[in-house]
């Protein structure tokens, strides 16, 4: 099994200032609220062209205003809803060119359940959306992929086999970890795929440690719900800091495959470094097996 990478946690800078992005367009999934909106808002803020993709149009249109340089014409809102195919290729099909774009958006803990496609609803939204997304906009891609994980990769057990919970027993937090290990499964081998390919193109990764979001807010339960808010709101970090290490996956010239997370203890809270990876994260056969089924399902296949 892969040996974890190394990880340097002395010293860490405290790393807030994105540079500047002038000229360069970014895509951020799941931007009208916690991590997305910080995201965009940084870069909007550093002069990057920045469009809000989103399930709700009107609050898109209601945070975008907030942000700067929506007045300039920099920040636009489009509609997407990564858990439906359909969306996800009209939302392709309407873009042009693109610098970086950052899947974002999330689920957890939510009830079992399918959507149009018949795909599980929280692997559709965590993985299974973005990676067709990811693949149907790689030729119109300039520079880089960024996909958003977790810590609770580190507690996944992915079945390629059974990615829809027909065999086993469906558990809200299980099927949230496994699909965070997918993303990082994702992570590495889309790089491996544009290494291969001769693409100057590369892939990162981060994730955000303890932040008060509402990635929880859909998941019916009430308990989850306070502690994706509240309870990580008094013991975790603000939307700001939880947003820079994708900031820094996004902006800083970092190798492919590089990803990034709080630097403090459990890489709960702290400024951006190297994150640690789960062994199953590193395993080059689990994450073909997860490309090939995820092609089979989507119907969309690497284009380079």
């Amino acid at each position: 099994m892969p040996k974890l990478p190394e990880i340097h946690r002395t010293r860490v800078p405290r790393w807030r200032e994105v540079p500047p992005q002038d000229g360069r367009r970014f895509v951020v999934t799941g931007a009208s609220s916690g991590i997305g909106l910080e995201v965009a808002r940084a870069l909007a803020g550093a002069g990057g062209q920045v469009v809000l993709a989103v399930r709700d149009r009107a609050k898109g249109e209601r945070v975008a205003a907030d942000l700067p340089g929506r007045d300039e014409g920099r920040v636009e809102v489009r509609v997407l809803d990564v858990a439906d195919l359909a969306s996800v290729r009209a939302f392709a099909d309407d873009l042009d060119r693109v610098d970086v774009l950052v899947n974002n958006a999330g689920v957890l803990g939510m009830p079992f359940g399918r959507t149009a496609d018949g795909f599980e609803t929280t692997l559709a939204t965590n993985h299974l959306g973005h990676f067709a997304l990811t693949n149907l906009l790689l030729p119109r891609l300039t520079d880089r992929v960024v996909v958003t994980g977790s810590r609770a990769h580190l507690h996944g057990d992915l079945d390629p086999d059974d990615l829809g919970w027909e065999r086993r027993t469906y558990r809200p937090y299980a099927a949230y970890a496994a699909s965070k290990l997918a993303n990082l499964l994702f992570l590495a081998e889309l790089q491996r795929r544009l290494t291969a390919a001769g693409s100057t193109l590369r892939a990162t990764g981060a994730h955000p440690g303890s932040t008060a979001t509402a990635i929880t807010a859909s998941s019916g339960n009430a308990v989850l719900t306070w502690v994706g808010s509240w309870g990580h709101r008094l013991a975790g970090m603000q939307p700001w800091q939880g947003a820079l290490p994708t900031l820094y996956a996004a902006t800083m010239d970092v190798p492919g495959n590089t990803y990034v997370g709080p630097h403090g203890p459990g890489e709960m809270q702290g400024w951006p470094t190297t994150a640690r990876r789960a062994p199953a994260a590193l395993d080059p056969d689990l994450a073909r097996r997860l490309w090939e089924r995820s092609e089979e399902l989507t119907g969309v296949h690497f284009p380079l």
